[in-house]
């Protein structure tokens, strides 16, 4: 038996119940991983409130973690006994002691990545990936702006498209928290509960606006996020911590030949080959120094409750992660 936390229905943070489960060998394609740290993130959230359905109940959540392989089953050739590895994606049930995954889905770790470290990265950095390389392609000479500047996320984007060449503005709700977004490559961090952001972006912009806003707060941004494009603009919404924004209607976007996207990570890794190709990017600017990756907050696992209320209640920057 393994202590894992599971949902037995959706519900606050006291749904969330560290309990025993048994574990079978690996079947062919699995790998049985001992965790040594868990990545805490808000689509976690969307688990335990049932705003993501499992498949059945109970069951486990959590979608990140690193640790030691220590079986495989049949046919397993991506990692072997002994290898460090990580994931962010498969099935959900990271928050466990030990559990078994799709080898496939596996990462192995280079030497110079502890695992908290990347019990940390892998969904932020892969997310920051795609969204800066893939779902818009950032180049020199753009304006960004990144909602939520200080958080987990915010800082992996303010980072990365600083050195993709862009001029990062980015929103904050504290003094404290637009310090560290300029310290991690925001040119222009907003105190938004100070000012009012869209304005401070058109002044910053001479008018135009940003060529893409990255929103992981949703409904309580959105459509000021899209107030804030310039023409043929683009709004990536990839996430909703507020909530989902209210409906609209697409005639909106005419207004600036502008186009919305709400993409999802796991659409962009969905072959070995591409998953293998995000992260050995996310290990490579670790590594070079291009993100710099602040301490985790760390909680142990069966604490994972005060974890979660943390988190939506925005008392944490940077990313969290669980000890099993």
């Amino acid at each position: 038996m393994v202590k894992a936390i599971r949902i037995h229905k959706p519900g606050g943070p006291e749904a969330m119940v560290y309990e025993d489960v048994s574990l079978k060998p690996p079947g062919p394609g699995e790998a049985y991983i001992r965790q040594t740290a868990i990545g805490v993130n808000f689509i976690d959230i969307y688990q335990r409130t049932g705003v993501y359905a499992m498949p059945s109940l109970p069951h486990g959540i959590g979608m990140e973690a690193a640790g030691i392989v220590e079986a495989i089953g049949e046919g397993v050739t991506e990692v072997a006994y002994g290898d460090r590895v990580a994931y962010a994606g498969g099935p959900p049930g990271a928050y466990a002691e030990k559990r078994l995954i799709p080898a496939a889905s596996l990462v192995k770790l280079p030497k110079a990545i502890d695992d908290k470290t990347a019990a940390a990265i892998m969904l932020q950095g892969m997310t920051a990936r795609y969204l800066l390389k893939e779902t818009y392609q950032v180049k020199k000479g753009d304006f960004v702006l990144v909602q939520a500047a200080a958080g987990g996320m915010g800082l992996w984007l303010c980072q990365w498209a600083k050195a993709l060449g862009a001029t990062v503005i980015g929103t904050t709700s504290t003094e404290e928290k637009a310090a560290l977004a300029k310290k991690n490559g925001c040119k222009f961090p907003i105190v938004y509960t100070k000012e009012d952001f869209v304005a401070r972006v058109k002044e910053i912009t001479g008018g135009r606006g940003v060529q893409v806003v990255y929103d992981g707060v949703g409904k309580d941004t959105f459509l000021k996020s899209f107030d804030c494009l310039a023409i043929r603009g683009h709004l990536v919404l990839y996430g909703a911590a507020s909530g989902p924004p209210d409906p609209i209607s697409p005639l909106m976007l005419g207004a600036k030949s502008a186009s919305l996207t709400r993409p999802t990570l796991f659409q962009y890794v969905a072959t070995r080959k591409e998953l293998l190709a995000n992260a050995k990017d996310v290990f490579a600017v670790v590594q070079d120094g291009t993100v710099k990756v602040q301490k985790p907050a760390e909680y142990a696992l069966k604490d994972v409750a005060k974890a979660h209320k943390d988190l939506t209640g925005r008392k944490t920057t940077g990313s969290m992660i669980l000890i099993p």
